[in-house]
This record gives C-alpha cells, sequence and structure tokens, in this order.
C-alpha cells in the first residue's frame, strides 16, 4: 500500500504524505469497476458548497486515474474528511460547470495547469461529489 494512503488511513483523512495541513485532501473509497473491491486513494479537493470536487490529474499522466473510471462505473463513494466519513454521488462535471470547477481548482493548485499541459492533451476529469442523497447529486 503506497505512504500516502498509509498516512492517511492511521490519521484518519487529517494528514497526507505528499501534503501538509495547508492543503485540503479527503480519502476517496470507490467500488473498483474491475474487481468490485473497494479502493482508496488521497486526494486534494475542493469545496463547492456541500459538494467536494477532485480532478483526475493523475501528476500529468497520459492515462486517466483508476479511481476516476471507478467513478464513472459506480458514482456511489465515500470520502473521508477530518475523520468523518460521508457518503457521496459523483458527477462527472463538463461544459460551463467543468470550467468554473477547474477554475476553482486552479486556485487552490496552481500546478493543475502544468499537469493538464504534461498530460499531452488529455481531458482531466473533474468530478464533483455531492452529500448521498442532496439534491444536486446524480
Amino acid at each position: 500500500m503506497p505512504i500516502d494512503v498509509v498516512v492517511a488511513h492511521a490519521t484518519g483523512g487529517r494528514l497526507v504524505a505528499f501534503g501538509s495541513r495547508t492543503f485540503p485532501s479527503l480519502l476517496l473509497t470507490t467500488v473498483g469497476r474491475r474487481s468490485g473491491e473497494p479502493r482508496t486513494v488521497p486526494l486534494l479537493y475542493a469545496r463547492d458548497g456541500d459538494a467536494y470536487v477532485v480532478i483526475g490529474s493523475n501528476f500529468g499522466q497520459a492515462h486517466q486515474p483508476a479511481w476516476s473510471g471507478n467513478l464513472l462505473a459506480h458514482p456511489e463513494a465515500t470520502v473521508t474528511v477530518a475523520g468523518r466519513t460521508v457518503p457521496v454521488v459523483a458527477r462527472l462535471a463538463t461544459g460551463v460547470e467543468r470550467d468554473r470547477l477547474f477554475a476553482l481548482l486552479l486556485s487552490m493548485w496552481p500546478a493543475y495547469q502544468t499537469y493538464q499541459l504534461r498530460s499531452g492533451g488529455r481531458d482531466m476529469r473533474i468530478f464533483r461529489l455531492a452529500p448521498a442523497g442532496d439534491p444536486t447529486a446524480p
């Protein structure tokens, strides 16, 4: 298990190895689209009202991160933030909403622009994770 996942699990999502308390991070748990098993990954996030916004930057690699494919296949997931676990429903952002959320993410972590360039033009998936039962959830 990668060290960032171990640290994040041990601290209930309060701290991840790749970041600091300066940047908001969460643990996203999805259902593996092939395995059906839970898969957990630490991610930076931005808030959009009650929802969490995450991006499949994959640090600018040419391929999409596995967790983003899991969310497309199974939009029901959980996020753990500051030790609190919340069931969420993911929606892939498109069009004007995607542009707005990308600007929000850039204001928090400008390196996403570099990742976009480094990815070779791959459209980095942006998801809005709304709490389950939220009327804005899909």
